[in-house]
């Protein structure tokens, strides 16, 4: 099938990354939040970034008009109806997801695809609340989306190849790269970063060696571009937490427990970067 007419659910750092990317590679795109502060600052946030881009000479003034033409606020959820492809990138949690598919099968037309960008929660059973669970796939972008060029397909138990194609077809255009996942608990990025970052957080917690220096171990000995940690922080250290907790209840191995010293710090509401302390502190 082919897709021409998109729409992003979630205007947040994701959402209005996604949206910034459909829209460059000449895609029709509708941007939706159920906050209109969030959908105001993202929309905000996608013409900063355009406008640095212009003035880094990374791109022209027509093609930033052209991204901006592309792209629309939607008033509601229902703008939906005449989409061609839905990517949700909603808060990271199971029951809001499912509401919200069970809402789209509703309203989208027969042929339309309904993609999430979860970053670790299991496609076939959000695929489940579905009448077309054939036509429901994980796009699993990478943060920032505009500039990290992964992104995961993840295949849901009932995904059809042809479903399949259009959005490694489509994910192409986007001038990113595909690779294809099964649904797996954390599938495969995840599934390795954040045992790393757990195993870092428990260096810390068993008092290995301070944060800087693990980070300066990974990034000079394994020619990492940035240290775990630091990456947890930018990450949201209630994210990783979240995930390391999936892990954990979906293989019922040891190996996947959250260290306690992480969730001290998601308890003490140290989460990172975007709350001024982690492991490290931000102004």
């Amino acid at each position: 099938m082919s897709i021409k007419k998109v729409m992003v659910i979630g205007a947040g750092q994701m959402g209005a990354g996604i949206a910034q990317v459909c829209a460059q590679a000449g895609f029709n795109v509708l941007l939706y939040d159920v906050s209109d502060k969030a959908l105001e600052k993202g929309l905000e946030g996608i013409k900063q970034r355009l406008t640095r881009a212009v003035d880094k000479q990374r791109t022209t003034e027509a093609d930033k008009a052209a991204t901006l033409e592309n792209l629309q606020a939607a008033a509601s959820i229902n703008d939906a109806a005449d989409r061609d492809l839905v990517i949700e990138a909603a808060v990271e949690n199971m029951e809001i997801k499912s509401t919200l598919f069970a809402q789209l099968d509703k309203i989208v037309p027969t042929h339309a695809i309904l993609a999430t960008n979860t970053s670790s929660l299991p496609i076939t059973e959000i695929a489940a609340t579905t009448n077309r669970p054939e036509q429901v796939i994980g796009m699993h972008f990478m943060n920032p989306v505009p500039v990290m060029k992964l992104v995961e397909i993840i295949r849901g138990l009932q995904t059809s190849d042809e479903t399949f194609k259009a959005i490694e077809s489509m994910t192409k255009e986007l001038a990113k790269t595909p690779v294809e996942v099964n649904d797996f608990p954390g599938f495969a990025a995840n599934r390795i970063l954040m045992p790393m970052i757990n195993e870092a957080i428990f260096a810390v917690y068993e008092g290995v060696a301070s944060p800087e220096d693990i980070d300066t171990v990974m990034k000079l000995g394994m020619n990492h571009p940035m240290g775990p940690l630091t990456l947890a922080d930018f990450i949201g250290l209630d994210t990783c937490l979240y995930i390391m907790e999936v892990l954990y209840e979906g293989f019922g191995d040891s190996k996947y427990r959250p260290c306690p010293l992480l969730r001290k710090y998601v308890k003490a509401g140290w989460l990172g970067k975007k709350t001024g302390r982690g492991f490290y502190v931000y102004q």
